[in-house]
């Protein structure tokens, strides 16, 4: 809107003054993220950030505008981000919470926790724990935002990736993060192994390895997002074990 301070004009003025941050910023982000990720989609989410910012500066309360567009652009394209992974961040983080409890219960234990062992661990009854797996269909072994904090820090995947390469997930799978993969791989519990051999080695869908399995559908996801979230916490320990 026009006023009698030209608000638009200074609007239009400043999205020009700092166009140049949010491309820095995009190429800074891009540079950590696989090869499939369009620059474009983040420069146009962080412009969005940008006049998300101007619209809501006030010089008075205290931060440079500057450092405040910063997290701005940023926390937007982050959301863009997110917005590619279908699987919600509700699910996401019962996931973070399933794959602490193997993480902790490994240590204190010395193998693979029990079904049974991490439902308790959680406070979930053992069909609530179920369910859960079986919400957290699709969950991934990788994801965008797993190679950086939302605190800007380093994340465990980055201790995999030896260089500044343009595609972290090529160079993740042709370095020692596959070797640690196939590792953890073999020390998953029999029944889980077998069904992740099954499914992404011989491509098998869930039906198709229920049946070789003699079990439900929905028991395969639940036994393959059990597995993931094993392989996660495995690759973590092995991330942080290596530099510690």
């Amino acid at each position: 809107m026009y006023t009698a301070k030209g608000k638009t004009n200074n609007t239009e003025h400043m999205l020009k003054q700092h166009a140049g941050l949010v491309k820095k910023m995009a190429y800074q982000l891009k540079s950590k993220l696989p090869s499939c990720v369009e620059l474009d989609d983040l420069v146009q989410a962080g412009m969005i950030g940008l006049m998300d910012a101007i619209q809501r500066y006030e010089d008075t309360h205290g931060a440079q505008f500057e450092t405040y567009a910063s997290q701005r652009v940023r926390g937007a394209m982050l959301d863009e981000l997110r917005g590619a992974d279908w699987l919600p961040r509700g699910i996401r983080k019962n996931m973070r919470d399933i794959e602490l409890a193997v993480q902790q219960l490994e240590q204190k234990l010395g193998r693979p926790p029990t079904e049974s062992e991490i439902a308790k661990h959680m406070n979930f009854t053992l069909e609530d724990y179920y369910d859960v797996l079986g919400d957290c269909q699709g969950h991934q072994l990788i994801y965008y935002e797993d190679f950086q904090d939302d605190d800007g820090g380093e994340h465990f995947l980055d201790r995999f990736v030896d260089d500044d390469s343009n595609d972290p997930v090529k160079s993740l799978l042709e370095g020692d993060f596959r070797a640690a993969l196939i590792d953890s791989i073999e020390h998953l519990p029999e029944r889980e192994k077998v069904l992740m051999g099954l499914y992404y080695e011989q491509e098998l869908n869930l039906k198709e390895i229920g049946a070789i399995m003699n079990v439900s559908e929905s028991r395969v996801c639940q036994l393959h997002s059990q597995a993931v979230a094993r392989l996660r916490a495995s690759m973590r320990e092995k991330a942080w074990t290596e530099v510690s």
